[in-house]
């Protein structure tokens, strides 16, 4: 498989398609609403989660206009169903994330973490995703629970550097200094 660009996208807002709807798409409904996407299920048949969740559900057959306002789509149905939803959104030149089927996918969502503004990825693409969901449960266990103060001396040093024009390559060592400092008292 070629290299992957690992990439962050904002869904805040944005229509995300969501194609099955059983205890799988359930989970990928969460990490879609935890990134504020406007969702729409579309399925024959819905799992309670989802139809709990309050979202759009289009409860049928999935059709390739129904991609037709989205920015990404999640198809997380039988491989014959991905492969269509793949080949519609191709058409629409729309990345597909298609659950546990590397071959019907274009994007892959990987294990993330989330904290204090900090998120962590990791991606095996598609061809491990247990070994993902591992690796995501021991960075989280490694990451510092004050990882929150790492960015706030982060984010408050940032506007001083780019108004001093100080490189990007100068920054890190910076930033090392500052945090370095909330352990010895300086901060």
């Amino acid at each position: 498989m070629s290299d992957l660009l690992p990439l962050f996208v904002k869904l805040q807002g944005r229509r995300v398609v969501l194609v099955g709807a059983g205890p799988v798409a359930a989970g990928k409904l969460k990490q879609l609403q935890a990134a504020g996407a406007d969702v729409r299920v579309v399925a024959p048949e819905v799992h309670p989660e989802i139809a709990a969740s309050g979202v759009e559900i289009a409860q049928r057959r999935f059709r390739p206009e129904d991609l037709d306002d989205a920015w990404l789509v999640v198809a997380a149905g039988p491989p014959e169903v991905n492969r269509e939803v793949a080949a519609a959104g191709e058409a629409r030149r729309l990345l597909v994330n298609a659950v546990d089927d590397p071959p019907n996918a274009s994007a892959y969502l990987g294990g993330v973490v989330r904290r204090d503004g900090v998120t962590l990825a990791i991606s095996t693409s598609g061809d491990a995703p247990a070994l993902a969901g591992l690796l995501r449960e021991a960075l989280d266990a490694v990451l510092p629970d004050d990882v929150g103060q790492w960015m706030r001396v982060a984010r408050e040093a940032r506007p001083g550097w780019r108004r001093d024009g100080v490189p990007m390559e100068a920054r890190r060592p910076l930033l090392l200094k500052a945090l370095n400092d909330i352990y010895e008292g300086k901060a």
